[in-house]
């Protein structure tokens, strides 16, 4: 499916191909995020879902095809992407403030104490007031979690690249970093792709939801959420949210 107004185009994948050996990941991958967009993606284990984001974030390059952002190739990590993976991976050493300080050193223009306060501001809006201090070993799975935001966040990236980042939390935690999440957009309004195996994760927060088909990955289809904005996770009590769940399983276990 592409963006109906391409001044709206943010990223975009041509006939994405990516072998590892002799195993085709991904075979064949169009897609199109527009601005602002939440899109996540979702499918059975192994169909590729985790490759095409690191394809996108720069960390692996395709076997063929290409990939664009604002209409520039992607030759490697940037900064205008933010990752947020599944673990948290803070440097133990540093402490929480540091961790954010950390990925704002290529901001040429910020001086120490304008990296101190941005850093202090971002632990503010993922709720972390007074543990600037604190180890990362010191902090709850979901907390390590808030500081990775943060510290993506933080230097100011035009797309958010989320790969399962919550998938090793408790249910409670998860359902509030969904919530965070959430907010977080509703205020900033980025681009975000989201790769998640939680179908309802992936319903209550994207405007769209890609469904990819068992390996090799191919888009198998792109299902729009037609739930009014802003959300909470009170969304999933509306039966446009069954709707769009019951359909996705649907395509997903070939029964749709």
């Amino acid at each position: 499916m592409s963006v109906q107004n391409a001044a709206d185009l943010k990223l975009r994948a041509t006939g994405i191909v990516k072998r590892f050996g002799d195993v085709t990941a991904l075979e064949g991958v169009d897609l199109e995020i527009g601005t602002n967009e939440f899109v996540s993606i979702v499918g059975a284990s192994g169909c590729g879902k985790s490759t095409l984001l690191s394809l996108i974030a720069g960390l692996e390059e395709p076997s063929a095809g290409t990939l664009e952002v604002n209409g520039m190739p992607i030759t490697g990590p940037g900064r205008d992407r933010g990752v947020v993976f599944q673990q948290a991976t803070l440097m133990p050493w540093l402490t929480v403030q540091q961790n954010v300080e950390f990925a704002l050193r290529g901001e040429t223009d910020l001086s120490r104490a304008d990296r101190a306060d941005r850093a202090r501001e971002f632990l503010g809006l993922v709720g972390l007031e007074g543990f600037e201090r604190a180890r990362p070993a010191q902090l709850s799975g979901g907390m390590q979690q808030r500081v990775a935001l943060a510290r993506s966040l933080s230097y100011g990236p035009e797309i958010l690249l989320m790969d399962e980042p919550f998938g090793a939390l408790d249910a409670l935690t998860r359902r509030t970093m969904q919530e965070l999440l959430l907010e977080i957009w509703d205020r900033h309004r980025l681009t975000v792709l989201l790769v998640t195996h939680d179908i309802g994760e992936a319903v209550v927060t994207s405007d769209r939801v890609i469904v990819m088909s068992r390996r090799p990955g191919r888009v198998q289809q792109i299902v729009d959420v037609p739930i009014a904005r802003p959300r909470a996770l009170s969304s999933e009590r509306t039966v446009e949210f069954q709707d769009v769940q019951d359909r996705i399983l649907g395509l997903i276990h070939g029964t749709e």
